[in-house]
């Protein structure tokens, strides 16, 4: 395994984070513990997760993957030995069986309570928000459309300075963002400049082979403002395993299960996926080894957060780890990029 730190702290991660969002829905707790059991022997010492997961959120299923961390926590004594990264969710229709106001120091106080007591700990190494709570583009949306209709409020100074209270209460050691655009993670690198206050970490923001539109302004802010990226859905929820053009998806494959998550389903991340099958072939690797490489290689990731539902998948995922592309395979992915760029935003 390789490891870094996360930006602006000591804490130190491996390249490779296991995200858990099926745990509680596509898997069981006993197959979330084999999970962290696995990662942990090989070397994954970062695990993801949020208030909100499993996903798709429900209210009879919210809290259960942090549930099972924590139960995994306890029986094995393991929490120094990993980092736990978690997150408060955004407002929306989606998450109103959990709460419907914003970030403010009330509702993140109730969100970090309440997952400390589900991850049976007392802090959490990386916290994060979920999503803006001001309308812009995110979650497939191409481009940014403004809404007159939009009662945000800027609040910048007030999340930071709530956060900035359970940091210096040892509740939190680090903070993050996610989902998050340049102009909103701009103005969180303005106030913390202005009070002096903790610096945002990461920045946790889809990033695949089917979406690279974090490379358009957020990859330049993440190097020259040492915020790194923690790159999620690197499988693009698992076409980039190719087993969907390939017929090879099991019943519980997750777009079988949900195919309402049509974020890469497109014609055009189709065909862009055949074209980085056949660069695989030609590679003699698997397209899964191919996506996920191509992650761990990128400058301005931190860590890449891989999804598995059975330890073949997370074998296979954790070991791209020590596949380094050469640059004349990066000029054929960046090519066929050029000919499809982004089709799955």
């Amino acid at each position: 395994m390789k490891y870094t730190t996360l930006p602006s702290t000591a804490i130190k991660v491996s390249k490779i984070c296991l995200g858990s969002m099926t745990w509680g829905n596509q898997n069981t707790e006993a197959e979330g513990h084999a999970q962290m059991d696995f990662a942990l022997d090989h070397g994954v010492n970062f695990f993801d997760t949020a208030e909100l997961y499993p996903v798709p959120a429900a209210a009879e299923t919210q809290g259960l993957t942090s549930k099972y961390i924590g139960t995994w926590l306890k029986k094995n004594n393991t929490r120094d030995k990993v980092i736990i990264a978690s997150k408060i969710a955004g407002i929306g229709d989606y998450t109103a069986h959990i709460r419907t106001a914003g970030f403010s120091a009330k509702t993140i106080k109730e969100a970090i309570d309440l997952e400390l007591g589900r991850l049976q700990t007392d802090y959490i190494d990386l916290y994060q928000l979920h999503w803006p709570e001001r309308h812009t583009n995110t979650f497939g949306v191409r481009d940014f459309k403004p809404s007159p209709n939009d009662p945000w409020v800027d609040n910048f100074n007030a999340v930071l300075h709530a956060l900035e209270s359970f940091v210096k209460a040892g509740k939190i050691r680090a903070i993050g963002i996610s989902n998050e655009k340049a102009w909103g993670t701009m103005r969180y690198v303005e106030e913390i400049r202005k009070d002096s206050l903790t610096p945002i970490s990461t920045a946790q923001n889809a990033y695949s082979l089917l979406n690279r539109t974090y490379e358009g302004d957020l990859a330049e802010v993440s190097l020259r403002e040492d915020i790194g990226l923690l790159a999620y859905s690197p499988l693009a929820f698992g076409v980039l395993s190719g087993k969907y053009i390939e017929g090879t998806a099991a019943d519980n494959a997750r777009l079988k299960l949900f195919p309402r998550f049509a974020r890469y389903s497109s014609a055009q991340s189709t065909e862009a996926t055949k074209q980085y099958l056949k660069l695989a072939q030609d590679l003699g690797i698997s397209l899964t080894t191919l996506a996920l490489a191509f992650v761990n290689q990128r400058p301005f990731v931190t860590s890449n957060i891989i999804g598995a539902t059975n330890l073949d998948q997370l074998k296979e995922n954790i070991e791209s780890i020590n596949a380094e592309f050469s640059q004349e395979t990066l000029d054929r992915i960046d090519a066929i990029h050029a000919g499809i760029p982004n089709p799955a935003p």
